[in-house]
């Protein structure tokens, strides 16, 4: 008569296993935890620069968007700012000004949809987010590297 079953041997060595595979899955969903906080922190910042250029348009009167990079702050002019992400090192790629590091900086959204401003860059470790406008039509696009 044959036992059916596993060994002590065959379990020990399948939990090793086991052990091993979520050992390793977790390290790899920690290393793109922070990826994903910068992908959503460009995203918000996006999203509300696209708030403003429709809040330009509605309402047929200019409306600003400001990063104030020495307080670490970002929003729509006369609403509430909300903070950026601590680990986040965020600069500016002004076209006729050049890199801008410190200070207020606005991005001002006509009536017609149109924006003057520069390339928002943020930086979160070795990842780099862009988040480009165009002058014309006054569209975030947001853009990864």
């Amino acid at each position: 008569m044959k036992n059916r079953g596993f060994t002590l041997l065959e379990l020990i060595i399948v939990l090793a296993l086991v052990v091993l595979i979520l050992g390793l899955t977790s390290l790899f969903v920690a290393g793109r935890l922070p990826s994903a906080k910068a992908n959503a922190a460009g995203r918000e910042i996006a999203g509300m620069i696209r708030h403003a250029r429709a809040l330009a348009r509605l309402n047929m009167e200019s409306r600003r968007f400001v990063i104030d990079l020495d307080n670490r702050t970002y929003g729509i002019e006369g609403l509430t700012a909300k903070a950026l992400p601590p680990e986040a090192r965020v600069r500016i790629v002004d076209p006729l000004a050049g890199e801008i590091v410190g200070g207020r900086y606005p991005i001002v959204f006509t009536p017609t949809g149109g924006a003057g401003g520069g390339t928002i860059v943020l930086t979160w470790g070795r990842k780099v987010i862009r988040i480009e406008l165009d002058p014309i039509m006054g569209a975030a696009v947001l853009k990864d590297g």
